[in-house]
């Protein structure tokens, strides 16, 4: 028998979300090579990236904003660095909304 049409779960409906009290709890540093955990980037290798350059700090951002703990969030994210990076990262619209309904600072920021 066929689900009814919007009846689907999928898993990053209902997964949890994570975000700090404040940006300012955002520590992580803003360039130099960055080393993430299996557990937030599930690619084989090294995943090591330079959150200095736009594409090793989008992959870092991306992976820490939407696999990350408010630990993880606080030692790999810099403050100033996500506010540049917010318009351009790929994220899914949970994650956007609970970023943004938290942090003023995100919203009203230019989305490609």
């Amino acid at each position: 028998m066929a689900e009814p049409a919007g009846a689907r779960v999928r898993f990053r409906d209902i997964k949890p979300y994570d975000a700090p009290v404040s940006l300012d709890e955002l520590q992580g540093p803003a360039s130099g090579m960055v080393t993430l955990p299996l557990r937030l980037r599930w690619v084989p290798g090294a995943r090591s990236y330079d959150v200095g350059e736009a594409g090793g700090a989008r992959v870092v951002y991306q992976a820490v904003l939407a696999e990350g703990t408010v630990d993880d969030q606080r030692r790999y994210l810099n403050r100033d660095r996500l506010i540049d990076l917010w318009p351009v990262l790929n994220l899914d619209q949970r994650v956007v909304g609970l970023w943004e309904g938290r942090f003023l600072e995100l919203r009203g920021l230019s989305w490609g």
